[in-house]
């Protein structure tokens, strides 16, 4: 079973949703069957690499909201997050384009670790507030997780994989992606938004029945089985 995740490093919810994710398949009695993939949907394709403002002002300029009403709703996000266990410091949050992340994510996904390299971006961004956009931060989260540093700095100085950012969000949009998270099950079911647990592991065992061979309830007492096969009728 594979769960594919629309989501962009740059996205609170994204963070959320995966934490919530991870718990529902944490009680999913098949969770060693499920592949989880992330694909990009970049917020910002045309954010700066090198950005002075912060998360505040930020909101506070898309919004028309106040400076300080901004910060509240980040305060309260920050605390909702914490339920999850996650640190999110959005004071000293380094805003950025996201594009040369993503690519990375990309990257290690032919290495087998695209799950593991976004886990290591969304805390390099939102905990660590490191700088996701340039090169030097993205080689060396590659490197933890076993990714060769000189591999990883020639992809990114290339356009490699560039194609396949743009491909995930124009397919993404193709079947209703419109904001992240976004999850797809099978390419059958789809979950918006950073749900709870529940709403997840129900989904996944929802997927897993329909996925799985009938199961025969034949009475194993009885031992002759009346059936018709092949333009045959006949006791079995």
């Amino acid at each position: 079973m594979q769960v594919e995740v629309w989501s962009d490093i740059a996205c609170p919810f994204c963070y959320i949703g995966k934490r919530r994710l991870e718990a529902g398949l944490e009680q999913f009695a098949h969770k060693d069957h499920v592949q989880i993939v992330y694909k990009s949907f970049q917020l910002n394709k045309n954010a700066r690499k090198d950005i002075t403002y912060n998360a505040y002002d930020a909101l506070s300029a898309r919004s028309g909201m106040s400076w300080e009403e901004a910060k509240e709703i980040h305060e309260r996000l920050a605390k909702q997050a914490e339920a999850d266990g996650l640190d999110l410091r959005f004071d000293t949050l380094q805003l950025t384009n996201t594009l040369d992340a993503h690519r990375l994510l990309h990257f290690a996904e032919q290495h087998g670790k695209n799950n593991e390299v976004a886990e290591l971006l969304f805390k390099a961004y939102f905990t660590e507030c490191k700088h996701v956009g340039i090169h030097e931060t993205l080689i060396a989260i590659a490197a933890e997780e076993g990714l060769d540093p000189k591999a990883t700095a020639k992809m990114l100085i290339s356009d490699q994989f560039t194609d396949e950012v743009r491909a995930d969000h124009l397919k993404g949009e193709s079947i209703g992606v419109s904001g992240v998270p976004f999850y797809v099950i099978d390419r059958k079911y789809a979950i918006s938004g950073a749900q709870p647990a529940n709403v997840f592991l129900k989904a996944l065992e929802t997927a897993w029945g329909e996925s799985q061979p009938l199961t025969v309830l034949n009475p194993t007492s009885v031992e002759v089985v009346p059936v018709c096969e092949n333009g045959i009728c006949k006791n079995k």
